[in-house]
């Protein structure tokens, strides 16, 4: 089993499954093929076509397979240090401007 815990990127051949660990929190992205992906703790597969991605969570595993006779490339990209703490600074921000508005008598709609 392949454990993801950085970005890569390869390919899954027509016909092939790919067992995977997922480490840390990630995105997964579908280029060339479609795939089919079953997950942990989920009682829905997904059938994800090119373009479409789909949020995993830490510690769950995959199984993905190539669903057509053309191969399948997915992406994994997991956000840097430097993305979460960004995403962090902004959330803060959002709130304090938030509580700002609702001290003025803004209210959000």
């Amino acid at each position: 089993m392949r454990e993801i815990s950085s970005s890569i990127v390869f390919e899954i051949k027509p016909g092939e499954t790919v067992p995977m660990k997922v480490t840390r929190s990630t995105r997964l992205a579908v280029a060339g093929g479609p795939v089919w992906v079953t997950r942990s703790n989920d009682t829905e597969d997904y059938w994800l076509e090119p373009g479409h991605t789909l949020r995993l969570r830490s510690g769950e595993r995959l199984w993905l397979s190539a669903e057509s006779n053309a191969a399948a490339n997915v992406a994994f990209s997991v956000p840097g240090r430097c993305d979460q703490r960004v995403a962090g600074w902004l959330g803060r921000i959002g709130e304090r401007f938030a509580m700002y508005l609702r001290r003025d008598g803004w209210r959000t709609v």
